[in-house]
């Protein structure tokens, strides 16, 4: 197959799979609906490999569930599934942050890491945060995240990491955008930073243990968001800001 041909190919499935993930994800296949591939073809207007490709990595990723006699459902989540995926993204952070802090992180990437909390600051600064301040650390919490990843060099760690950050709300700022108009939304984002900072320079200092247990204390920050969500008015506001968030049953 031409070069042009199979970039052509792969462009069309990443394509499918970003408007099928994001169907899933914005409510309009709620869970439990049934998925049929051909369905699928029709209503996005791509070729069946694409789709086939897209629906097959839907179901790695956890998002979908094939059934018994063909075709594909929607997955729902339960509480502890969530709190698990949170707790195994937070266990592997901690292992890659005393990887970083024993193996001795680039000079650079250390000092990207503290420009980027640097620009949290800033975002944080402001007594309260609207939409786009929210926006602005959401993309600052996952830059500095990533960092730290870097600073590991551990590609096959990384890998496992981003098959779980895969998972619908595992990601660093799982919650945050679910959260963001709840009165602590701020006070909660001041304690990610400052641990934030004490990972960073425990890092800085090779303190391995240290840094591994801050990254792991950290992501309970998000365990701590999940059970605000599910239990307060957070869950009644989310769908308008987050419909996923009705993938997550109770128990």
């Amino acid at each position: 197959m031409p070069v042009n041909e199979t970039a052509g190919t792969e462009s069309a499935q990443v394509r499918a799979l970003l408007q099928l993930r994001e169907l899933i994800l914005s409510g309009e296949l709620p869970g439990g609906s049934r998925i049929a591939e051909l369905a699928i073809v029709e209503r996005l207007g791509v070729s069946r490999t694409p789709i086939r490709a897209a629906l097959m990595r839907l179901e790695q990723e956890g998002l979908l569930q094939t059934l018994p006699n063909g075709g594909y459902v929607v997955q729902t989540f339960s509480e502890r599934d969530i709190a698990d995926a949170i707790e195994l993204r937070g266990t592997l952070e901690g292992l890659l942050a005393r990887l970083a802090a024993e193996r001795g992180a680039p000079g650079v990437v250390l000092a990207e890491a503290r420009q980027c909390l640097d620009r949290i600051d800033t975002v944080l600064a402001a007594p309260a945060l609207d939409d786009e301040g929210f926006s602005a650390y959401v993309a600052l919490n996952s830059r500095f995240h990533s960092l730290v990843w870097e600073m590991a060099d551990s590609p096959t760690i990384t890998r496992q990491l981003e098959k779980v950050l895969s998972l619908p709300f595992a990601s660093p700022s799982g919650f945050v955008v679910v959260q963001a108009h709840s009165s602590r939304a701020r006070d909660m984002l001041v304690v990610a930073q400052d641990q934030h900072r004490q990972v960073l320079e425990a890092i800085e200092q090779r303190e391995g243990a240290r840094a591994e247990a801050i990254m792991r204390e950290h992501s309970r920050l998000a365990q701590r968001n999940l059970r605000d969500v599910l239990n307060g008015p957070a869950r009644v506001h989310a769908p308008g800001a987050m419909p996923a968030i009705k993938l997550i049953r109770r128990r």
